[in-house]
């Protein structure tokens, strides 16, 4: 008896109501630090403004010589102060802390991780990190040498044990010439994190710490002629999120990315691009040794032309085929857990595969993806139905992640952030209980 997807597969996103219950605007605070790279925090505020967020900016004194609080003023439509003596009925220094459900300090300059690190309250943004209940995520920014010192190595610790989110910065053009890890990262991305902590408040816990995690995002294209190629319609954003994440929570992460929708390189990750499948698979091969966890997020595609014309191929010419012969390309992940299980790469290497499924008469998207998860012989398979509107191109996505020891959840509907860090979990569980460690 043929079986279709729907009548199969109870799919994340059909739980949701059309009509969803409202809830409570968060309150978002974000403090803003004296550095250079305060001009990006009027973006980050009009971002929090735009996902409907209740936002108060709460600037240092040295900020406001780089940006005027009638800024912030206009972008977030709340009243800016500074010191603990503004306002005092309302008693701000207790109350913006309290009501928080989220903070973010952008720029988190040294200064201020040193001062909050050692618990000051001297201003009114280090009073309310002092009363804040809520997850805190400080985005550091500052030269590189800075970064790098023992005083602001070890405030950043202080602040990751007591439960801070506290980001890798991303290397790149800093003040005057100088170039290196301390520049802020893009204002998207710490968006894409504050709602990932107001979602999922542990999501960026530092459990991948001293991991070696290879991340393959996008898609492939094969060339037919110089022109025109076959293709698919993957962005990479969820691969590219999932490099972030991961970077986040400490691991050492190398992102190999096919074409993409103009994503930023994320922070703290080393990018490397490729284009067509075979161009994937060799590059995934030279770093899938001494790795701990290899995740074939990449839409690569499963066959290529046969032929490739050097001049591009015009209608009504002679050259115009009748048919255009495809050939296979190796299948990566399948090339993986054969290259494992001969040794080639560590055996304690985590290989988590994705699929891309819908269902049709032979089957639902869940029993393509267990068939699939047999043949492959990864350890995880994370499970995507796809068509319009789903997955492909798309902010937010759900799925199923599959383990091969049989456990089968769902991944929710959220966040491609939120979806990586249920990704992440898991892969943090297989390898604290790899043998050996």
């Amino acid at each position: 008896m043929s079986v279709s997807s729907t009548s199969t597969d109870p799919t994340p996103a059909e739980s949701a109501t059309t009509e969803p219950a409202a809830s409570r605007v968060p309150t978002v605070v974000v403090g803003v630090g004296g550095g250079i790279a305060a001009y990006k925090a009027c973006q980050l505020v009009r971002l929090f403004s735009e996902l409907g967020f209740d936002v108060r900016v709460i600037p240092t004194e040295s900020a406001l010589h780089f940006i005027g609080a009638a800024t912030f003023e206009a972008l977030s439509g709340n009243p800016v102060h500074t010191g603990v003596f503004d306002d005092v009925p309302e008693v701000p220094h207790v109350r913006l802390g309290r009501e928080a459900d989220l903070v973010v300090v952008a720029p988190a300059t040294a200064d201020l991780l040193a001062r909050a690190a050692n618990g000051r309250a001297d201003d009114l943004l280090t009073a309310t990190l002092l009363t804040a209940r809520c997850p805190v995520l400080f985005a550091p920014a500052m030269h590189t040498e800075m970064w790098e010192h023992p005083a602001t190595v070890a405030n950043v610790e202080v602040l990751r044990q007591r439960g801070n989110a506290v980001l890798e910065p991303a290397s790149g053009r800093l003040t005057g010439a100088d170039s290196g890890p301390g520049r802020l990262p893009e204002p998207a991305e710490i968006a894409e994190f504050a709602r990932l902590l107001l979602e999922v408040p542990g999501a960026l816990r530092r459990d991948l710490d001293g991991m070696r995690i290879t991340v393959t995002a996008g898609g492939t294209r094969e060339p037919l002629d110089p022109v025109r190629f076959l293709g698919n319609r993957s962005s990479g954003k969820q691969g590219y999120m999932l490099a972030r994440v991961a970077a986040q929570r400490g691991a050492d992460v190398t992102l190999i990315s096919g074409y993409t929708a103009d994503l930023h390189p994320p922070a703290a990750v080393d990018v490397v691009s490729v284009r067509t499948a075979a161009e994937m698979n060799d590059v995934v091969k030279a770093h899938s040794h001494g790795v701990d966890a290899i995740i074939m997020a990449a839409a690569v595609a499963d066959f290529r032309p046969t032929t490739v014309s050097s001049a591009k191929i015009k209608k009504g010419s002679e050259d115009e085929p009748d048919r255009i012969l495809l050939t296979r390309n190796d299948d990566i992940l399948a090339g993986l857990v054969t290259d494992r299980r001969a040794g080639t790469i560590d055996a304690k290497t985590v290989i988590v595969g994705f699929a891309a499924e819908t269902g049709d008469d032979h089957g639902g998207v869940l029993d393509h993806a267990r068939d699939k998860l047999a043949r492959k012989g990864c350890d995880l398979l994370v499970v995507n139905a796809v068509g319009e509107g789903k997955a492909f191109e798309m902010d937010d996505n759900a799925g199923w992640l599959l383990g091969s020891d049989g456990s089968e959840r769902v991944l929710e509907l959220g966040s491609k952030a939120r979806m990586s860090a249920g990704v992440l979990d898991a892969l943090a569980d297989l390898l604290a209980k790899r043998p050996g460690l």
